[in-house]
């Protein structure tokens, strides 16, 4: 949904900005069975600052902490799947200065109206999802209700392909630097990379379409998918409605390839079973709540990578408590890249 705009932090705070320990760890699932042995192993940190006698690794990856790659002995850990969320995660929150658009924030359906009504329903809701007071189960509900009204609008409202397409065109959206040397890696070794979000699915495929200029085979969009009809008019949406506090598992039916033949936006195909059959995980999120995207999959070893955006000071214990790895003020994705060329050299 459409946020307003924030400062960027500073590149002198920046510099303070240091991550107190980076703990790479082997969970298991609850979900699993007959676990081995507990094994959790901390690594060395490269501690990273934004000034000019930065170590190499701080160079290419300012604001953040990331792994010596020396000390990550990962024999014997194979790396099967990837799951990553998409806004702020896959992209990055900060676009020239200013809170950079998500994919569901950037539509504008041409028609000032409807994109009024839909501002203001962020307007609405969005506090109630930010609010640490309400249940979960009552504010699922709520969220629910909010992209089913969003959703209802853009169908009322005319919305076109053709106005994704410019949406996509005119955004202030763009990918982290290093993502495609990811997907390369990843695509390589045949390794699945599902990407979950709960924007709309094909935004997100027209961003990597119009962004990156190429495809990857590997990668399935698990998000909100749209229905045109032969004039390109959207006239309903596909399946359960994936919001905030759903993204998971359980919303695998939605998921679409992202590759060559993505001519017809409401294709999709069904081959997950091998993906549900594998056991180990690297998850990518930038909110607590991300790690929920793994929920379902009988996993044996999970790695959870958190990018911690904005706010650091408040929520960097928070974070470095519920991740494995934090990058800090908007990071790139080198320690990613890093990290995985260790998993699966």
């Amino acid at each position: 949904m459409t946020s307003p705009p924030l400062l960027s932090p500073s590149s002198s705070s920046s510099s303070r900005l240091l991550l107190l320990r980076l703990l790479l760890s082997r969970r298991r699932s609850p979900a699993s069975r007959s676990p081995p042995p507990p094994l959790r192993r901390r690594l060395p940190l490269l501690a990273a600052s934004m000034s000019s006698s930065s170590s190499t690794a701080a160079t290419r990856n300012p604001g953040s902490v990331v792994a010596d790659a020396d000390g990550l002995a990962r024999k014997g850990l194979e790396l099967p799947q990837v799951i990553a969320d998409f806004d702020g995660t896959l992209t990055r929150y900060w676009y020239d200065g200013s809170r950079g658009q998500s994919s569901h924030g950037l539509l504008r359906q041409g028609n000032e109206e409807y994109d009024a009504k839909r501002e203001e329903l962020f307007e609405h809701y969005h506090p109630i999802e930010i609010c640490p007071d309400i249940p979960l189960p009552e504010k699922a509900k709520l969220m629910e209700e909010w992209w089913e009204k969003t959703h209802a609008l853009l169908i009322e409202g005319g919305l076109t392909y053709e106005a994704i397409r410019q949406s996509v065109a005119d955004a202030k959206i763009t990918f982290r630097d290093g993502v495609v040397k990811l997907f390369e890696f990843l695509e390589e070794r045949d390794i699945p990379v599902l990407v979950f979000s709960a924007g709309l699915a094909d935004i997100i495929e027209e961003v990597f379409r119009q962004k990156l200029h190429r495809s990857f085979k590997n990668i399935k969009v698990v998000s909100n998918r749209m229905v045109f009809n032969e004039e390109g008019r959207l006239v309903s949406f596909k399946g359960k409605t994936i919001h905030v506090l759903n993204k998971n598992e359980h919303a695998l039916d939605m998921a679409a390839p992202v590759h060559d033949n993505l001519g017809d936006p409401n294709g999709y195909t069904d081959d997950y079973s091998l993906v549900k059959k594998r056991t180990n995980v690297l998850l990518l999120g930038d909110h607590i709540g991300d790690l929920g995207m793994s929920d379902g999959l009988n996993y044996e070893n999970r790695i959870a990578v958190g990018f911690l955006n904005n706010n650091i000071e408040k929520s960097l214990k928070d974070y470095s408590e519920a991740f494995d790895i934090v990058y800090l003020n908007d990071a790139p994705m080198v320690g990613v890249v890093e990290l995985v060329s260790e998993l699966c050299p």
